[in-house]
């Protein structure tokens, strides 16, 4: 990207096919919003939704909506809508509790197979990376710790390392696609592929990646995955994630959160667990309805485009970013974090600067809202369906005016959220 005059950005914008896109979304006037890597916009089709669900089929139809307004299948019925864009198939996506929980019942579904092979191998070990965002790292302490029968977790500090990692002792490899501090996007096929070769199930974590890059998970052979809705998916603060398994493993599949919802049967209310089939196996309990059914209005702007499409947009926005963020605040203590290549990158662009909270904070302050990560990590994230070329200008024009004039306040005390 070489634009180097916010006419030039007002001409990518007057010429972007995506552009139409930004009119569902309720942005504040006189912000810019680069934090959709975090929390993404709420549709204009979400508060609407919201009343139709609390006002009508809550407050009206009561305990018939679980039948009349289909409240049931919204598991398995959303997860189909959401399953195009992960490059996974019929009924075997369900949006459901977080994604740390999701996590967890996938990861001991993996460890319950690997443990039933006939194969006389011990694998016994979960191989990730140290830079992978922390509550997955939780989730895999938390399994290896209760199950106290030998399993262990070895983080991996480079990609070389990962790549010597996996081997004949390892069980499952979790891997998030695209890291949440760098924007690192791992070569998904390639890495499986050399996984699996090793006698390894792979699980891959795509909340930096559903509905930003192309993910087609049937192509890669993955074995599982899971990700969150309330990023680029636009589903809400909190809301449900989800889990896919690969239809192979649908029938060994077993995990210790087996709640009625996973039941073959729920309402004949047997005492003895017996579980459903095929992916509603990853379910647990009751769903929390109001925030299910906010993420259909998410889902359904992907429906008006495609990730390629997105992909495109994406990549030129990055690179836009990068490149006059580099020019226009040369010398002002910046470091850039995410990698250059596009194949290597995701869509979010993090930089590093000394005192990165202090000027995050004064950015978000003056309108432009990113957010922070330690250690001294800005990042901007920046979602196709509502993010402008011109967004990019002005954020990076107030970003110069604030690290020219050192204005932010080096003493400030971080905020429970950064």
């Amino acid at each position: 990207m070489t634009n180097s005059s916010r006419a030039a950005c007002q001409a990518l914008d007057a010429d972007d096919p995506l552009a139409p896109l930004r009119t569902l979304f309720d942005l504040p006037s006189g912000v810019i919003y680069l934090d959709g890597n975090s929390l993404g916009a709420r549709p204009h089709a979400a508060l609407q939704c919201a009343q139709q669900v609390i006002q009508q089929e809550w407050g009206h139809d009561l305990i018939r909506s679980w039948n009349k307004a289909g409240w049931f299948d919204l598991p398995n019925r959303l997860g189909n809508k959401l399953a195009t864009l992960i490059g996974a198939g019929e009924n075997e996506v369900v949006i459901t509790d977080s994604t740390s929980i999701n996590l967890f019942k996938l990861l001991a579904g993996a460890l319950q197979i690997q443990a039933g092979k006939a194969d006389g191998v011990s694998r016994k070990v979960i191989v990730t990376e140290r830079g992978n965002f922390p509550t997955d790292i939780y989730m895999a302490q938390g399994l290896t710790e209760w199950l106290d029968r030998g399993y262990r977790i070895h983080l991996a500090d480079t990609p070389q390392e990962l790549a010597t990692a996996v081997n004949a002792e390892t069980a499952v490899l979790m891997l998030t696609h695209v890291n949440y501090r760098s924007g690192h996007l791992h070569d998904m096929q390639a890495v499986t592929k050399a996984a699996q070769e090793q006698g390894a199930l792979v699980l891959w974590d795509l909340a930096h990646s559903a509905g930003a890059v192309p993910v087609d998970l049937h192509a890669a052979n993955a074995d599982f995955a899971v990700g969150c809705t309330y990023k680029y998916l636009n589903g809400g603060p909190g809301a449900p994630a989800f889990a896919w398994i690969a239809p192979r493993h649908h029938a060994q599949f077993r995990q210790p959160l087996s709640g009625w919802w996973s039941h073959q049967a729920p309402f004949t209310m047997q005492p003895a667990f017996a579980p459903g089939d095929g992916i509603r196996r990853a379910l647990c309990g009751t769903q929390p309805v109001v925030s299910l059914a906010l993420v259909e209005c998410g889902l359904d702007i992907f429906a008006q485009t495609d990730m390629q499409a997105l992909r495109r947009k994406s990549l030129a926005l990055t690179d836009l970013f990068i490149a006059l963020v580099e020019s226009r605040c040369a010398g002002l203590g910046l470091t850039l974090v995410t990698p250059r290549q596009h194949e290597q990158r995701g869509s979010h662009v993090s930089f590093a600067h000394a005192h990165g909270y202090a000027v995050m904070r004064e950015l978000i302050a003056r309108g432009v809202i990113g957010d922070y990560r330690e250690p001294h990590v800005m990042r901007f994230g920046f979602t196709p369906l509502y993010t402008q070329f011109t967004d990019v200008w002005d954020a990076v024009s107030t970003l110069r005016r604030i690290l020219a004039d050192k204005d932010y306040e080096i003493d400030a005390q971080q905020e429970a959220v950064t």
